[in-house]
């Protein structure tokens, strides 16, 4: 996937516990390992804002895009 999530990183330059993040931003463990291990299909804003707050980053520092051949998603209408 194009798209990669950098909360190891991050979690890791703060010092914070996956059980400690989650309980932060509200959300399970096990969710946060699907972030953290780039399974997860979709995030929620309100997540993101959570993350972004607790962190003190932007999504940014978060979230990285890199060009690469996604097969699986049909081409964009007038391309």
């Amino acid at each position: 996937m194009a798209i990669t999530v950098k909360l190891d990183v991050l979690l890791a330059e703060r010092g914070m516990s996956v059980g400690d993040f989650a309980a932060a931003i509200g959300i399970t463990p096990a969710n946060v390992a699907v972030l953290k291990n780039g399974r997860a299909r979709a995030v929620r804003f309100e997540t993101l804002d959570a993350i972004c707050r607790v962190l003190d980053c932007t999504p940014g520092d978060v979230l990285a895009w890199t060009p690469g051949d996604r097969t699986d998603v049909p081409p964009a209408a007038g391309r």
